[in-house]
């Protein structure tokens, strides 16, 4: 998905206050009845000043005379739309198990992917291919007009300088176009079906892209015009989560 502009580039104290009124507050709004779907929690100034003051913390750059500061009305501005978009935009294109299967082999049928296709790590019953990183491989390699693509790059992604290596990424990343090498572009693939508790490859998927995030970030501000491929210099575009 595109990045807000609203919320990109903003500091590490913005999202330092975002996390710690998750942490105390919660994401959602809790019901009795668990058929109703879910509504993110929007703070209220009174509830963000009694996690402040809960915690002896200074919210004066949030909260002044009872009402939000500019920075306060951008935290609230930023919960607000991270929920509106989960709801709105992301909820609707997951896939259960079966949903994802039909996609998989509808595309498999249409485009006879020559892609590498891997199967899930499931055993017994579950066993079959992974129907997401399938479903990525073939669209990817339907449109990428026969040039080459790593589905599964075995290594740590690199930029060069002039053919002299200035970056190198922490960890290996499940995709890169054309390769891991100066990539144009690199992803992180998370499936998991068959289960209704898999919070820690959440948490494993928040860790790894905010790992890369930094990286990248990082890598944009200091160096922006290093990275070479045949003496063209690359533009690098971030996309932020």
């Amino acid at each position: 998905m595109i990045a807000n502009s609203d919320f990109t580039g903003l500091d590490l104290e913005f999202w330092s206050n975002i996390k710690l009124l998750n942490q105390r507050l919660g994401y959602v709004v809790r019901r009795k009845n668990t058929n109703q779907g879910a509504v993110f929690l929007i703070p209220a100034v009174e509830e963000v000043l009694a996690v402040f003051n809960d915690d002896d913390l200074d919210y004066s750059r949030i909260i002044h005379n009872g009402v939000w500061t500019d920075f306060g009305q951008l935290i609230v501005d930023y919960l607000s739309y991270r929920g509106q978009v989960l709801i709105r935009d992301v909820e609707p294109n997951l896939m259960n198990a079966e949903e994802a299967r039909k996609v998989f082999v509808d595309l498999k049928g249409r485009l006879d992917p020559k892609c590498p296709i891997p199967d899930n790590k499931q055993s017994g019953d579950k066993k079959a291919p992974a129907y997401f990183t399938g479903i990525i491989n073939m669209i990817i390699e339907a449109h990428a007009q026969g040039l080459p693509c790593d589905y599964d790059p075995r290594e740590l992604t690199s930029i060069t300088a002039q053919g002299f290596p200035v970056r190198t990424l922490s960890r290996r990343v499940d995709g890169a176009f054309p390769g891991p090498i100066n990539p144009h572009a690199i992803w992180e693939i998370k499936e998991y079906y068959y289960t209704t508790t898999f919070g820690s490859r959440v948490a494993d998927g928040v860790y790894e892209t905010m790992l890369d995030g930094f990286e990248l970030n990082l890598y944009g501000i200091y160096s922006p015009k290093l990275c070479f491929v045949k003496d063209k210099s690359v533009i690098i575009e971030h996309i932020y989560s």
